[in-house]
């Protein structure tokens, strides 16, 4: 596994879009945490409660919602294997 910011998805970033105090959050950036260390992604983490309104309407039913590169990926749970595929293929 590559590591740090020379790894295979150097430059990718992965942003998580959740609240403060939601389980499935802390489960989620977990991983995302993990993955994106391994392969040297960076992570954001953004508050649905500070978001603007339509952003709130769209996904307050599936928090967490993960985008990587600003393309939405996943929701609710995160898939390690299937975010680590999505960061390391070629773009």
């Amino acid at each position: 596994m590559a590591d740090g910011a020379g790894g295979a998805a150097a430059g990718r970033t992965v942003t998580m879009l959740g609240r403060s105090g939601c389980h499935l959050c802390d489960e989620a950036l977990g991983v995302i945490e993990r993955v994106c260390a391994e392969v040297g992604a960076s992570v954001e983490v953004r508050d649905l409660d500070s978001a603007p309104q339509a952003e709130r309407d769209d996904y307050w039913d599936k928090i967490p919602v993960t985008f990587v590169d600003g393309a939405q990926h996943d929701f609710w749970r995160v898939d390690e294997r299937r975010l680590r595929e999505a960061l390391t293929r070629a773009r």
